[in-house]
């Protein structure tokens, strides 16, 4: 069998997540964060558009990584950014993580954007 390293071309996966942290590029991100080509931040949770907007152009997809739970998006926030053109994916935050993931490795347009869990 071959094994073939991933590449992920720049962007910033998912190593590790726990309570209330996820750790991206070898750093620990306290609190809910927005992962974006350009790079990773805080985010201000379900309703804080402004900075998943700017980054409207460079992604295709954004996983919405809920917490421990799935649970509902509100509707407003989801028309926005499906508006602006960006696929909306809602899943608990594991899930979402791996998902993400696995898209980037294969070069996808993605974004993630997470609660704690």
């Amino acid at each position: 069998m071959r094994l073939n390293e991933v590449v992920y071309s720049g962007a910033v996966p998912v190593e590790g997540y726990g309570p209330g942290f996820f750790r991206l590029g070898g750093k620990v991100h306290q609190g809910p964060i927005l992962v974006m080509p350009g790079g990773v931040s805080s985010w201000g949770g379900i309703g804080d558009a402004a900075a998943i907007l700017g980054a409207a152009a460079s992604i295709d997809v954004l996983f919405i990584g809920m917490g421990a739970e799935i649970a509902p998006l509100d509707q407003a926030f989801r028309s926005l950014l499906e508006e602006a053109g960006i696929g909306v994916e809602i899943m608990a935050s594991a899930p979402a993580c791996r998902t993400y993931n696995v898209l980037l490795s294969e070069g996808r347009r993605v974004g993630l954007a997470l609660l704690p869990v």
